[in-house]
């Protein structure tokens, strides 16, 4: 016979076995539990909240219960919680001891009012318990920072379009698409360069993208509102490029303005001067561009008159300047100067997976400057771009599809249209249209390449789809990210295959 007393049937009785059910719960299951008084002394903690005692300075218990909690922990808001009875249910305390997620409520007597508080230690070492969830709100509040500037970069653009020499960033990280491993890791290096006002060297191959980082570099760092002045040292004869670099003064020779011409370092006053392909830089002018960045001064063409300059230099290259360096065409003490802060920008193969987000910007952007649908790749035309190596990378992703989409009939483009460009323009190496003559024994093998070409791709794609899904382990993500396309795409090619 069961002889438990019975549960208590009214109320009040209920309430008060609630209460000390979730006091207990907390103070066993918390991190730390302290009470407060009315005058907002601390008069408990319980045992878990003692090990936080010698990070806080105090060695006894005594020395901590019986003081005002304002002078025992710091950044407290126990007292707000105290005058204005509202609890704060989640928050964020740092102190010497650490970062903990903690909740504070209001205890109240019978007729309702405050006469202390209890504080909960919900997590301690908050920085790792949440770091998956700080981590994502972090990368949303940037992108959404990255537009915010992008819109404002705009809105700037716009106001001084009919002032001459007012130049500012047209893009920030949110115009630097890919959300692929290598992609998001370069934009970490160009973020936390930002913050920094060290020359910048940005390496990796034609048409990766270095512009586009070293505007939106310039346009997250505290130069934002200056200028950014470029200058492409390929494009320009050598016999021009120190005027280009210093400037000239008035009458300096013949045929000079008579004014003068201020040099890109000048122009750049106050904010960023953009030096591409760098490695292409004449010896003759190198000593002359260190000299500038060691001393803060140029001196242009036909003056012996220093003028100070405060420009961040941002660099790139697509070339080795190491081999360079060692060959004797770069000087090594002006790579040591650029080479503060290396980023390496990948090629677009060792990101395909980010090539159907290119696809899909690239034929927007096409669209808005044509004012004709943007195109629209079947599954097997994106497979195909997919598997290509792009030498040229996303530039010359863009002259592929500004081809195909010229030669279609339609905003549509598959799969032989997109093979077609691919040869002809060189990008990829593809069997010839006609095929030679086989032997005897390879002629029952050649007789199924004399199919549609769509079929062929088609079941080549279903071949490469199931040899991903079994290394996958049946894992969709993982064999999205094996083939180098989205998730969405995979799932549209197996939804077709069922």
């Amino acid at each position: 016979m069961d002889t438990t007393d019975p549960l208590p049937r009214d109320a009040q009785s209920i309430l008060e076995l609630a209460a000390r059910s979730m006091f207990d719960l907390f103070a066993n299951a918390s991190e730390g539990m302290m009470l407060v008084d009315r005058q907002a002394r601390v008069v408990w903690i319980n045992d878990q909240y003692k090990r936080y005692l010698p990070a806080l300075g105090f060695e006894r218990v005594e020395d901590f219960v019986g003081h005002p909690v304002a002078s025992v922990v710091q950044n407290t808001q126990m007292h707000h919680v105290l005058e204005s009875g509202k609890p704060i249910l989640i928050d964020l305390l740092t102190n010497r001891a650490g970062t903990f997620v903690v909740s504070r409520i209001p205890l109240r007597d019978s007729v309702g009012a405050v006469i202390g508080a209890l504080g909960i230690v919900l997590f301690d070492h908050a920085e790792i318990s949440l770091q998956p969830l700080v981590g994502k709100f972090a990368l949303l509040q940037r992108d959404l920072d990255d537009v915010r500037r992008e819109l404002a970069s705009q809105r700037i653009s716009q106001q001084n379009s009919g002032r001459p020499g007012q130049r500012q960033s047209r893009y920030t990280f949110a115009s630097f698409v890919g959300a692929s491993a290598a992609a998001v890791e370069v934009k970490r290096h160009a973020r936390r360069a930002a913050q920094t006002s060290s020359p910048v060297l940005l390496l990796g191959e034609t048409g990766t993208g270095k512009e586009l980082l070293a505007h939106a570099i310039h346009a997250s760092s505290a130069r934002a509102d200056g200028p950014f002045i470029s200058l492409n040292i390929a494009a320009v004869p050598d016999t021009l490029l120190e005027a280009e670099f210093f400037g000239v003064a008035p009458g300096a020779y013949t045929g000079a303005d008579r004014k003068g011409r201020e040099g890109k370092f000048r122009l750049a006053h106050g904010g960023t001067l953009f030096l591409d392909e760098i490695g292409d830089m004449p010896l003759s002018l190198q000593a002359k561009l260190l000299r500038a960045l060691q001393e803060g001064e140029i001196e242009p063409l036909g003056s012996n008159k220093l003028l100070p300059f405060d420009a961040r230099v941002i660099a790139a290259t697509s070339r080795d300047l190491n081999k360079l360096v060692r060959e004797g065409n770069f000087r090594e003490d002006l790579f040591y100067r650029l080479n503060v802060l290396p980023i390496r920008v990948p090629p677009l193969r060792e990101r395909r997976e980010d090539i159907p987000a290119l696809v899909e910007v690239l034929g927007e952007d096409m669209a808005l400057r044509s004012g004709a649908q943007p195109p629209e790749l079947s599954a097997e035309a994106l497979a195909l771009l997919s598997a290509q190596v792009w030498r040229g990378n996303i530039r010359e992703l863009r002259n592929v599809l500004e081809q195909a989409t010229m030669r279609g009939d339609s905003h549509r483009i598959l799969a032989p249209e997109l093979q077609a460009v691919l040869r002809e323009s060189g990008v990829a190496e593809l069997a010839p249209l006609t095929a030679p003559a086989l032997p005897d024994s390879a002629a029952a093998a050649g007789a199924g390449l004399l199919r549609p070409l769509a079929e062929q791709v088609a079941e080549l794609e279903r071949q490469a789809i199931g040899a991903a899904m079994t290394a996958a382990k049946g894992n969709k993500a993982a064999a999205a990210k094996m083939l180098g396309i989205s998730r969405a795409t995979l799932y549209g090619r197996l939804d077709e295959d069922v």
